[in-house]
Formats: C-alpha cells, structure tokens, sequence
C-alpha cells in the first residue's frame, strides 16, 4: 500500500538525467541480449540443418572442413592430413596438386573427420556467401603450386575462410587450421577413427617395444 508523505514528488533535472541515462542503458542492454538469443538460435538451427544433410555414404559434408590421413606422414605425426572444405551442397574442394583443385574426388581418400562450420558467422550470413568464397579460392588455387611446407590444402581452405571472412576474422592460415581441425573434428565412423590413429599406435607400440627389448637383454 502506498503512503503519502506530504514530499511533493518533484525529481531535479540531474535526477531526471540519471534516471534517462539507467533506463536507455537498462533498455540497450535488453535489446543486446535479445539479438543474442536470436543468434544463438539462428546458429543451432543453421547446424542442425546442415548436421542433417550430411550423408557418409556419398560424403556430402555441408559447409564443414573434411580431414584425411596422408600414408606414412600421418603415421608418423597423426595431426597432420590432407584438408578440403565442401561447398553448401555438401562438395568437397580440395588442393590435391600442383595446379589442380579437385571436386567431389578428395585426394588420398574419403574423409575420416569432419568439422561443421557455422554459416551464420559468413559475413553475408547465406549459402551464396559461402559457396562463392570455396568457388573463388579454388579457382585462385588452380594457378599456384603445391608446396607441401608453405602453401598447400590448409592454405587453401584458410583463404576460402578469410574471404566470407568466416567468424569475423581474415587471420586463418595453415597453423591455426591445423590446431582448430584437431580440437574441433569429429570423426566420421570407428573406420575414420582407426585409420586416423591406429598406424601411428602400432608405430608406437613398435617403437617401445624395441626401446624395452634392448634395455632388458
């Protein structure tokens, strides 16, 4: 219940301000956290989409980076593979050599880990966005040389990435892809698993099995 208290219900002009300054600040934050939740529903909703329409059987992996072993480079250091980046359809593009960018054949085998991307981080949120940026660095891609060290399939998906400008950001290279794409990658099926780290573990195994047989002979 409210109760009169004979104060006249005056506010000064720097209350007044105050009072203005909380309330736009108070109403700018709930419109902050609105588009926020929006956003965050728009990018659940984007990779359920995409999650969806991902088909293992004809490798079709929607706006995701793909992975596969190298023989014998990969045995040895199980980070490092051969990368592509597939087109809103589900086409992988990948620098398979010299001058040549493949589709739908990715070199050295079907994909054995994926990493789904969010196309609502493109900077014109769409899959024309995305399309036209894998379609323009593989058309850059078909005029380079491959050079395993400096400027090879991470490199090209890197600059796929930096031209939809993907997650705000133009800083995507071969190193942090190479990090990202371990951390972030799913592995397609237990096959994907086994031939991403089993070579390297029976290599292992080899290794400190004669390390023991010669400290113990």
């Amino acid at each position: 219940m409210l109760e009169y208290t004979g104060v006249p219900n005056k506010v000064d002009g720097s209350g007044s301000r105050k009072w203005q300054e909380r309330s736009w600040g108070f109403s700018h934050h709930m419109v902050y956290t609105v588009m926020a939740d929006v956003a965050e529903i728009e990018s659940v909703k984007n990779y359920q989409i995409a999650f969806e329409k991902i088909d293992l059987n004809t490798s079709r992996y929607p706006y995701c980076i793909v992975w596969t072993p190298i023989p014998v480079l990969s045995w040895l250091f199980p980070f490092i593979g051969h990368m592509g980046i597939c087109t809103s359809a589900g086409v992988i593009r990948d620098f398979a050599g010299p001058y040549f960018v493949s589709e739908d054949n990715m070199a050295f085998g079907r994909p054995t880990k994926y990493w789904m991307l969010d196309v609502s981080k493109v900077y014109a949120s769409g899959s024309n966005a995305w399309d036209t940026a894998v379609h323009d660095a593989s058309e850059e891609y078909k005029h380079r040389m491959h050079n395993l060290c400096c400027d090879n399939c991470h490199s090209h998906v890197a600059m796929a990435l930096n031209l939809m400008h993907y997650d705000n950001s133009t800083s995507w290279n071969m190193v942090n892809l190479c990090l990202l794409a371990l951390i972030n990658g799913k592995h397609v099926s237990w096959a994907g698993f086994l031939k991403t780290w089993l070579p390297f573990l029976i290599l292992c195994s080899v290794i400190v099995s004669l390390a023991l047989y010669i400290n113990l002979r």
